[in-house]
């Protein structure tokens, strides 16, 4: 007779999990083109809607708010021997794309005499912002006695705020409707793609277009950021409120001071422009940095260092252990010179 001859039972064979990627297919100066890929069905838009929204409406940037034109007291008015209208200069304007190097607001100025083209690129350098875009065209003067000055505010904004002339705005302040997203276009599209034995995947593309203050790259970085630490809320429903220690607690001062801009310190230009390329913006930043730490920072020297520590010792700003050390410090030198004297006298 014939038998049947049982086998074994094969191991039961697990689903295939493909590995998530993301391929940067291009990445220039103001265009980009990333795949994510591959997603399981129906993530490709999940992933795709919110990150668009934030890359147009969440990002930080920087912008012109208002003008003073000399000569143009409202928008209606005309400037001698330019060719467009106050109304067109302000149009003009919307389109200057600023980079900032630092956080705080600021002015810009720009002076031309003479016929000929103004342009982006005419607009007087500074060391808090930096134009990206020199060839675009503000204007136009037709006459060799022409001239052209004007004063430009530039704040640092997310989205898009029209003008309004305030109330408290004196006359000659003319708005600015302020463009301070860095993001001028962005697009998702899905794509079905296969891994494997798998046909059920899909692939997300997203391409960004920016207007140069920043890169592709650093925009989707940012935005998926900014998603993480919404979305990261969601995990901790269940979990009690936690108390953060502050960097400020840390260092034995208090929220306000460590906030406090270097710039309202009164430094002498070097010192600021020194901690400014230091990246060191706040009083705080520059207090948990070591003195040793700080004479490294290039062209700031010893004299620049006792300058800054003065000038915080005069505002209070020190922990009480520098503070100390510096009051010490003080102390001996009177008696130093208090012993010079005697010396002198004797």
């Amino acid at each position: 007779m014939y038998g049947i001859t049982p086998q074994e039972e094969l191991p039961p064979v697990a689903p295939e999990i493909p590995d998530l990627s993301i391929t940067i297919q291009e990445n220039e100066q103001h265009y980009g083109r990333f795949v994510v890929e591959p997603l399981e069905r129906g993530w490709g838009v999940t992933l795709g809607n919110p990150l668009r929204r934030s890359l147009l409406n969440s990002l930080p940037g920087t912008a012109v708010t208002w003008v003073k034109v000399v000569g143009a007291l409202h928008e209606y008015s005309t400037v001698p021997h330019m060719r467009e209208e106050v109304v067109e200069f302000l149009l003009n304007v919307k389109g200057i794309r600023i980079r900032s190097l630092s956080e705080r607001p600021g002015r810009l100025r720009l002076e031309v005499d003479g016929e000929g083209e103004v342009r982006a690129g005419d607009i007087m350098a500074t060391a808090d912002f930096e134009i990206v875009n020199p060839e675009h065209h503000l204007a136009t003067l037709d006459n060799a006695d022409a001239r052209l000055s004007v004063e430009f505010n530039v704040e640092q904004g997310v989205g898009y705020e029209p003008a309004s002339q305030d109330e408290g705005l004196p006359i000659g302040v003319l708005p600015v409707d302020a463009i301070f997203t860095p993001v001028r276009k962005a697009n998702f599209s899905v794509e079905p793609t296969r891994v494997g034995q798998r046909s059920d995947l899909e692939r997300l593309i997203v391409e960004v277009w920016t207007d140069r203050t920043i890169s592709p790259l650093e925009a989707i970085q940012a935005s998926g950021n900014s998603l993480m630490e919404r979305f990261f809320l969601f995990t901790r429903l269940d979990k009690e409120p936690e108390e953060e220690a502050s960097p400020a607690a840390g260092l034995g001062i208090s929220p306000d001071v460590y906030n406090t801009l270097v710039e309202t310190l009164a430094l002498s230009a070097r010192t600021l422009n020194c901690l400014k390329r230091a990246g060191l913006n706040r009083v705080g930043e520059v207090i948990s940095i070591p003195k040793a730490e700080l004479l490294k920072i290039r062209n700031f020297g010893q004299k620049s260092l006792d300058e800054l520590y003065d000038k915080l010792a005069e505002r209070n700003m020190l922990p009480e252990d520098d503070a100390s050390s510096a009051e010490d410090g003080d102390t001996e030198e009177v008696s130093a010179e208090g012993s010079e004297e005697k010396a002198i006298e004797a």
